[in-house]
């Protein structure tokens, strides 16, 4: 694998409050290599948000390092684009001032912004949309508008937490076979957090697994599957024993936590 893009090392977050401190993350560690796709699975509550908010410079970690090209990540930065389940289009602006804000913010002129936010909405199929307000999209369209924007300037990574987590199944998969054809054309590092194994499996070429909390990583399983990646791969032979693969690990981790080992065993 190529050297890192991102590196996290003995990572660990500690949250004190009011009652026992709850330790969400312990002696993490994962790489993701330059142009890599990663994707990050675990139990509800495993810690995968809380560490896709440190790699963001949201929240600060207890113990361990992140960094990015060895620089130590200590707040929000333009090397890194954000996408979340939630949608996070400013509502006074459309979709092209959404993505043009972010570009200017970054430092490009009007003119440049302009021609730049038009290139990232064609990509995402959404040119004809470029002057509706995000009260006038779909759910699908909204995170079609919040990936243009991530891109559109450049990140050396992207970080996404659940990104279609609210979507209905079907658009679910039409925005899953977006993505896939968006990083095989321009092939972003790219640290994907889901519940779903199977879009995991279709999406990265590694899953990580995380354990229960505290969390770390527990197993890191190749995605050996070609590319371009197809929607017909889910049919096939060597997808279903790869999700396999990530079930089990997961189960696992899952049948514990609820000290279900006795009664399932």
């Amino acid at each position: 694998m190529a050297l890192p893009t991102l590196s996290i090392a003995g990572l660990g977050k500690t949250y004190a409050g009011r009652g026992n401190p709850v330790e969400a993350l312990c002696g993490v560690n994962l790489d993701v290599g330059h142009n890599e796709f990663v994707a990050l699975v675990g139990t509800s509550g495993c810690g995968k948000s809380t560490l896709l908010s440190i790699a963001a410079g949201l929240e600060a970690q207890t113990d361990g390092r992140i960094e990015i090209d060895g620089q130590p990540i200590v707040a929000p930065g333009r090397d890194r684009g954000v996408v979340f389940q939630s949608y996070t289009l400013l509502p006074w602006l459309t979709a092209l001032g959404n993505v043009e804000f972010a570009l200017i913010a970054a430092g490009k002129s009007s003119a440049d912004a302009r021609t730049i936010a038009y290139e990232h909405l064609k990509l995402v199929g959404l040119t004809n949309f470029a002057r509706a307000y995000p009260q006038q999209l779909s759910g699908g369209m909204k995170q079609r508008v919040a990936i243009a924007r991530a891109l559109s300037y450049r990140p050396q990574i992207l970080l996404m937490d659940e990104p279609f987590g609210a979507l209905d199944a079907l658009t679910r998969h039409h925005m899953q076979e977006l993505l896939t054809r968006i990083w095989e054309r321009d092939r972003t590092t790219v640290l994907f957090i889901t519940h779903d194994v199977e879009e995991a499996v279709y999406l990265a070429d590694r899953v990580a697994v995380m354990s229960n909390r505290p969390g770390r990583v527990k197993e890191i399983i190749r995605i050996d599957l070609p590319r371009p990646r197809r929607y017909e791969m889910l049919g096939t032979l060597r997808f279903q024993e790869l999700q396999k693969q990530v079930l089990d690990c997961i189960r696992a981790e899952s049948i514990e936590a609820e000290g279900l080992a006795e009664v399932l065993g």
